[in-house]
């Protein structure tokens, strides 16, 4: 029986994209939301919308002089936030503290209410370090969750999953040497793709060595390889035993992105989804938060996103 998923969604969430025809365009919450709404399992969505982050919120991963940064360009309305990738515009300060505030919505949620699934399409940002934007992302609304989740609910064993074709480096780092911060992440081989990082090799550092799992695929790697690499997912997460799941379910590993090389169907994020689900019935209470992540060919994220709220809220129907 299909069981309900909130979605976080709305105006103020989808502000979040930036000008100019650049690859993380606004436009993406609504191409997504319009296949959701053709989804057999519509019903079963309960909409929520996002709030603006408070800077105590934000400050708990990042920096204050970095925040402040951000407030200055964003009021400025010009400017980049890195060394080119992330523009800054009028409001984009505003814009990326309701993608951390849906997140933070989303969790609050699933900690606090009866429904313990829920998908934030915009949030997954997962390149913004402690003091600096990076990849087109301001602020990194999956590492203020992880703390959250660890300093202000108390968890002590947060397992963050990314498939994303782009290395979860601000959440990696970010934590390296944290073990109550688990990773699990397959992306596209760092020799082949933006940021260069996430080699088996980097399994985490001091206490939390052996913590991490890394896994880089190589360019034009298949639904058939995407599987092989999850069943290490899954006995990573066997292992670790989470009490609280976040899912990065960036499409941009989908065949047909026009800024990375692998080839993967929206069947692998079907599967993840539902996979993940099981292990949050077992382990967390049910408690798992998907987020959005990359996906600039607008088709496949709408069709990738709306498969993985699809296994949160059915995952016997949308299994492999």
């Amino acid at each position: 029986m299909a069981e309900q998923v909130i979605v976080i969604c709305g105006d103020e969430l989808a502000k979040y994209g930036f000008p100019d025809r650049h690859p993380f365009g606004p436009d993406r919450h609504d191409v997504f939301i319009d296949e959701l709404e053709r989804s057999p399992y519509e019903a079963q969505v309960i909409r929520r919308p996002s709030r603006l982050a408070t800077r105590d919120e934000i400050e708990s991963f990042h920096t204050a002089d970095y925040v402040e940064r951000v407030r200055e360009l964003s009021d400025l309305g010009y400017g980049f936030l890195d060394a080119g990738d992330t523009p800054a515009y009028p409001g984009v300060y505003e814009a990326a503290a309701h993608t951390v505030g849906g997140t933070l919505e989303a969790l609050a949620a699933i900690m606090e209410g009866d429904i313990p699934r829920a998908f934030n399409p915009i949030g997954g940002l997962h390149h913004a370090a402690r003091d600096r934007a990076a990849g087109f992302c301001v602020f990194n609304d999956c590492s203020v969750a992880i703390e959250v989740a660890m300093g202000f609910y108390g968890l002590e064993r947060v397992a963050y999953v990314d498939i994303d074709a782009h290395h979860g480096d601000g959440v990696f780092y970010g934590f390296e040497t944290d073990p109550r911060a688990l990773f699990a992440d397959i992306h596209e081989d760092g020799r082949f793709l933006y940021p260069g990082t996430g080699s088996r090799s980097e399994t985490g550092k001091g206490e939390a060595e052996g913590t991490k799992l890394n896994i880089p695929m190589p360019p034009n790697s298949d639904d058939e390889a995407f599987l092989e690499a999850w069943s290490e997912v899954e006995a990573y997460l066997e292992e670790a035993k989470p009490q609280l799941l976040l899912m990065n379910a960036g499409a941009d590993s989908l065949a047909g992105d026009p800024i990375t090389h692998l080839q993967y169907s929206e069947s692998a994020h079907g599967h993840a989804a539902v996979q993940l689900r099981g292990f949050a019935d077992r382990f967390c209470d049910g408690r798992i938060l998907g987020m959005g992540g990359g996906g600039y060919n607008r088709s496949n994220l709408a069709r990738a996103w709306t498969r993985v709220v699809e296994g949160f809220a059915n995952p016997v129907a949308n299994s492999l």
